[in-house]
């Protein structure tokens, strides 16, 4: 019969250390799978949203897509991108190594920080990059307000 020390003993052990060792496990192992981007979900078109006192600014990278085939169309406070990069053909004859060029179809939805004028809203594109400029609605533009003295 073998002797242990009471000081020896573990007083608690954690019940749940084997789930999170399990768990830890699962994660490492799932962490390798996915698309070819490294197990992240690409989102196309990227974009940078960005203001200034008059206006909201939206700049996405749509490279491979002519101007004429983007559609932007605005509801509420929704902002949506949507249009076809025509790259890939049917009949490919290729296999491929690496592939990260989507094709497709693409819509991207931008929930907008503030209300703007619909009526005013332009869109540019120049080099792949479709820069929208949303004048932001007189409402929410700061007013400077004049202090009396006497």
């Amino acid at each position: 019969m073998a002797i242990i020390r009471f000081s020896d003993q573990k007083l608690f052990r954690n019940p749940w250390t084997d789930f999170e060792i399990m768990r830890r496990e699962l994660d490492s192992f799932f962490q390798g799978t996915g698309s070819n981007s490294g197990g992240r979900a690409t989102v196309f078109p990227a974009l940078n949203i960005s203001e200034d006192s008059a206006n909201i600014y939206v700049r996405a990278e749509i490279p491979g897509v002519p101007a004429s085939e983007v559609e932007i169309s605005i509801e509420g406070d929704t902002l949506t991108i949507r249009g076809e990069r025509k790259t890939c053909t049917a009949n490919e004859k290729y296999s491929y190594h690496r592939r990260e060029l989507e094709c497709g179809k693409f819509s991207r939805a931008i929930a907008l920080p503030t209300k703007v004028q619909v009526d005013r809203i332009e869109a540019k594109a120049a080099d792949g990059i479709v820069t929208i400029t949303l004048p932001k609605a007189e409402a929410v533009k700061p007013k400077q307000i004049k202090v009396n003295v006497g």
